[in-house]
């Protein structure tokens, strides 16, 4: 049968219409597609925000966020690594209803209910660096080789003092915290290496900074009028190490005492080559953050959880043997 051409205009105004009006419709459903996956907001909270070790892990925290389409809420008391200063921050964080928490815990015990609260309230917590006491309901645990890098400092400061069975050698160690998980995981460590391979030496005292580097600095200068036979220090973090590394200068022992510090700081890395240091262990704190960050994203947006819930991230030692390129490599890097 013949169509007039009338007929065939009028059919073909209507295919164009039906044309436009789906082409329009597939438009509009992947605009909406595209604008439905909201922006999440992710806390990061720990103690000593001004730390360079925290500061390194918001490097890397800040470059996920960005590459996640995150809002990333960096919290933290300015210098002190207290409980007491720490819990009051997360429970504001909690407040706020952020999608996740990176919390790094500066006791487990202590943040422990915090923790709890936060996971109650729908908030997927990641535990980083140190955790609480109890991790089961954190989507993951990331952390650094503690009882290695322990390990590690016991070899590098009996290979400085010429260890040699049947004698004895003063030490002693400087840490942040008597009960933050990484703390006690490297000083286990030292602990349990001197036991088994240089029973010679001697851990003759143990104190505390709070990751104060002036703190560690005096408690350095006590130690060296108490035991004028000190042969190595291990500085347990970063902060004891400079307070270490700064009372040794001030003594012009540089060179005469074993010290092994934690944490490649940029100031500490330069005084490898200097002799200050024996050695430093150091660790990656940005590819921490950027691994937490992934693992809570992966958890809200997809309902996946991450292969392996404790991670450990090898430590690497640096010393004047090192590279220049491996000691750019691995020095860490601030905002």
């Amino acid at each position: 049968m013949k169509r007039s051409v009338r007929s065939l205009a009028v059919l073909g105004a209507v295919a164009a219409v039906a044309l436009t009006i789906t082409g329009c419709a597939s438009s509009t459903i992947l605009t909406d597609t595209a604008t439905t996956e909201k922006q999440l907001t992710i806390a990061f909270v720990m103690g000593a925000e001004s730390d360079p070790f925290f500061q390194a892990m918001k490097v890397g925290a800040e470059e996920e966020a960005a590459a996640q389409n995150v809002k990333l809420v960096w919290q933290g008391d300015p210098s002190h690594y207290d409980v007491a200063t720490e819990v009051p921050i997360v429970e504001s964080v909690i407040a706020s209803k952020p999608d996740g928490l990176v919390l790094i815990p500066t006791d487990p015990d202590g943040l422990q209910a915090s923790s709890d609260k936060a996971v109650a309230a729908g908030i997927v917590v990641a535990n980083v660096d140190t955790h609480t006491t109890d991790t089961s309901k954190a989507v993951i645990f990331i952390t650094g080789d503690n009882a290695d890098g322990g390990a590690k400092a016991a070899d590098a400061i009996a290979a400085k003092i010429g260890y040699k069975d049947g004698e004895s050698y003063d030490v002693v160690v400087g840490l942040t915290s008597a009960t933050a998980t990484t703390n006690v995981g490297r000083l286990d460590g030292f602990k349990a290496q001197v036991a088994a391979k240089y029973p010679g030496i001697k851990i003759q005292d143990v104190a505390y900074s709070a990751s104060n580097p002036q703190t560690a600095n005096s408690n350095v200068s006590n130690w060296l009028t108490k035991y004028p036979n000190l042969k190595g220090i291990f500085a347990i973090d970063g902060t004891n190490a400079s307070g270490a590394a700064a009372a040794l200068q001030a003594k012009n022992l540089v060179g005469k005492i074993a010290l092994v510090g934690y944490d490649a700081y940029p100031a500490n890395v330069a005084l490898i080559k200097a002799g200050v240091f024996t050695a430093l262990i150091a660790q990656d704190p940005a590819e921490e953050a950027r691994q937490a960050i992934k693992a809570i994203v992966n958890k809200i947006r997809n309902n996946e959880d991450p292969a392996a819930h404790d991670v450990v991230i090898p430590n690497v030692t640096l010393d004047a043997n090192t590279s220049a390129a491996d000691l750019a490599k691995y020095t860490y890097v601030a905002n």
